[in-house]
């Protein structure tokens, strides 16, 4: 880099916040109160060229390769850029604005480009390599002996070993995939954002839980709507309504605009954008020496080979779809006693398997419901944390947070009293944030040069209601907030040396096995009878509650098994196809082919499959789920076989051999270490009480 490029931002890199270290507590924190969106291309353009030189002097060291001089150095280059993408990362997923999505856009190929010029800089890569090949390299710890590995394989996945020609080939396609994921993000976004379902009248609001009532409400006060009620196009609005809705003609509605996001032939659609990345992904695929796509992004997972995945996806699928059958039988009964003449729906689904589950079970959601408090859930997730692993979380106020509505907990060691973390906790719906729920990293455990602590977040999007109003959720909802919780968890229990080794830096189909494994402590008595609790009478849920609730666990299996691995399967096929495709038709073609129930519809339909589209994160990857969930079955049936959920042993084990290794162990020996052996798949069929018979991994 030039001089004049110094000097000219010499002023930028004292006056722009983003360039700064984060101070304050906890080894510094993100300084979100300083922030402007108009920080980010200067600081980014900046960053990365200070990153590039610092690659510079690795590569180029006159020294020979030693692990300290390239690996080591490696891992401790980037710090300003690796901030500046946290601080980055939370506003694309959070505070999105017409004025933010310029600046991404533009700034998007600049980091592939950026990552690209890493990955290809074949002077790195000799020392990389020859450090792979090195017999000193045996001599070193097996965690840096990890490390030397997954950078050599991940150099290599990447191009590292092709010609120049080929490598700049790679280098353009990635550089139009980074443009085409945001626009694919932002479109997605657009059509969530701008579409809804209006309740004009109070005939409009029937069925309709009190909690479900006051937020939509609360929605078109907040839209500035002329209507009594509005029903938001994101997921946390539109199933609770398609689920207590009696307004058949309503519910169509909502599914509609649900299930045709970004198909729906406006400026926002998606059809060309995700038919243009499966073409880069399949040159990508080819020039990289790979068959597919597929192939190429199971290289680095634990399944490794597609065939794997979808031999499990279709063992699973057959038993899932006529457990689905059996349901629709039940739900059709209900529609013809009431003397109505028309066949179950898809928007009629959730509605009537709702009436099913309370003539079958005796449960109703809304009996449920007032004892899922989202304030007590996470207490409660809060409790759990300290049985299993020894953490304790204190609220903190001192920390400057993106927006009101977030708070932070710092998360602590209960017996030593040495912090560990910091938490961050961003739970409800809001314009500009992206719909679903998730977990980030905004920096990972590490203690290369020191101790520096992870700081973590669970992002959800629960709707806010009423001020001081106890927020409800559903239990699905519950569910999906433990899960989460899980991944936060896998971060803070990290104990590694190496930041690229720390928390969920793991093999997608593995990532998951810690969060899904979670979400099993909700239904333990100990949860419910400390934090289900009443809004109104503070009473804990009732034995005969708990107990129904118990016996309903496996209702619905089928539904959500059909409709998360439809897409898993579509996914997959999609990424081992090597000519051009038509959405519309591949989906139809692949779901008939599948004797898909046409009750139900895929979880995400190709032009809303934000997971696979947005990124390649999880491309030719949401198989990952399920084969995560494989694993989670398995682990779940060491604790009920030893004393029980909260069996101290078996917790000890799951930390040690799990949560606090990160990616310092290949994953298949990882898990070995826990079990004593390796995961069988029939733990799963016999959790979701489908036969054991037949089944494979």
């Amino acid at each position: 880099m030039s001089t004049t490029f110094f000097a000219s931002n010499a002023q930028t890199n004292t006056e722009n916040p983003l360039l700064k270290e984060w101070e304050g507590p906890y080894g510094g924190v993100p300084a979100f109160d300083t922030y402007k969106v108009s920080d980010f291309k200067p600081a980014i353009q900046f960053a990365i060229q200070e990153k590039l030189n610092e690659i510079d002097a690795i590569a180029n060291n006159p020294k020979a390769p030693t692990f300290d001089n390239t690996i080591a150095a490696l891992e401790r280059s980037g710090k300003t850029i690796d901030r500046i993408s946290a601080v980055y990362g939370i506003y694309r997923s959070n505070l999105s604005s017409p004025e933010f999505n310029v600046i991404d856009r533009e700034m998007s190929p600049k980091f592939s480009e950026f990552s690209d010029k890493i990955n290809q800089n074949k002077k790195l890569f000799t020392r990389i390599e020859t450090l792979y090949n090195s017999k000193e390299s045996k001599k070193l710890t097996s965690e840096q002996q990890r490390l030397i590995w997954l950078y050599y394989t991940n150099f290599v996945r990447q191009g590292a070993k092709l010609n120049e020609a080929d490598k700049e080939k790679v280098a353009a396609v990635n550089k139009e995939l980074a443009s085409l994921f945001t626009l694919f993000s932002q479109n997605l976004l657009a059509e969530e954002q701008n579409q809804y379902v209006e309740l004009k009248t109070e005939n409009d609001f029937n069925g309709l839980p009190e909690e479900v009532k006051k937020a939509a409400i609360a929605e078109a006060k907040e839209r500035k709507l002329n209507v009594m009620g509005c029903i938001a196009n994101t997921r946390s609005s539109i199933e609770p309504f398609l689920t207590f809705s009696t307004r058949r003609d309503l519910r169509e509605k909502a599914f509609d605009i649900f299930v045709k996001r970004g198909d729906n032939g406006n400026a926002n659609d998606n059809n060309a954008t995700l038919v243009s990345i499966l073409e880069l992904r399949t040159k990508k695929a080819k020039l990289l020496g790979y068959p597919t796509f597929a192939h190429w992004s199971l290289s680095n997972k634990m399944a490794k080979d597609p065939q794997k995945t979808l031999e499990l996806m279709l063992s699973v699928w057959e038993p899932a779809v006529e457990k689905v059958y059996e349901d629709v039988a039940e739900m059709q009964k209900i529609v013809d006693e009431e003397g109505c003449k028309f066949k179950i729906q898809p928007w009629d689904y959730r509605y009537y398997a709702e009436k099913v589950r309370k003539a079958k079970y005796d449960l109703d959601q809304n009996e449920v419901k007032p004892y899922l408090q989202l304030e007590k859930l996470r207490e409660g997730m809060f409790w759990v944390a300290g049985e299993l692993f020894n953490l304790n979380f204190k609220q903190v106020t001192n920390v400057p947070v993106y927006h009101p509505d977030v708070r932070v907990w710092e998360v602590s060691n209960k017996l030593t009293g040495k912090a560990v973390g910091l938490w961050y906790f961003d739970p409800y719906a809001r314009a500009g944030k992206r719909s679903g729920a998730w977990m980030n990293a905004y920096r990972n455990q590490q203690r290369l040069d020191g101790e520096v602590l992870t700081i973590v977040s669970n992002n959800c999007n629960f709707v806010k209601g009423a001020p001081n109003e106890a927020i409800l959720i559903s239990w699905d909802d519950a569910s999906t907030l433990f899960h989460e919780f899980g991944h936060a968890l896998h971060g803070l229990c990290s104990n590694v040396t190496y930041p690229s080794l720390a928390g969920t830096s793991v093999a997608r189909d593995y990532v998951e096995f810690p969060s899904q494994l979670l979400e099993h402590w909700l239904a333990t008595p100990e949860v419910l009878n400390k934090f289900a609790l009443h809004y109104k009478t503070g009473e804990p849920l009732p034995k005969s509650l708990v107990d129904r609730i118990e016996r309903a666990g496996n209702f619905g299996e089928g539904f959500s098994t059909v409709e998360t691995i439809s897409s898993s399967l579509v996914d997959m096929k999609l990424h081992l196809a090597t000519e051009k495709i038509d959405p519309k038709k591949f989906e139809k073609e692949t779901l008939d082919a599948l004797h898909m129930p046409s009750e139900i519809v895929m979880r995400h339909r190709i032009p809303q499959f934000g997971h696979i589209f947005s990124g390649d994160g999880y491309s030719a990857g949401y198989y990952s789920y399920l084969w995560a969930d494989v694993i989670n079955a398995d682990a779940w049936e060491a604790f009920t076989e030893g004393k029980g959920p909260y069996d101290k042993a078996v917790a000890k084990r799951l930390y040690d051999t799990v949560f606090s290794v990160g990616n310092t162990i290949d994953q298949e020996k990882a898990y070995e270490n826990f079990r004593g052996r390796a995961p069988k798949s029939d733990a799963l069929m016999r959790a979701r009480n489908f036969p054991v018979a037949g089944t494979k991994k």
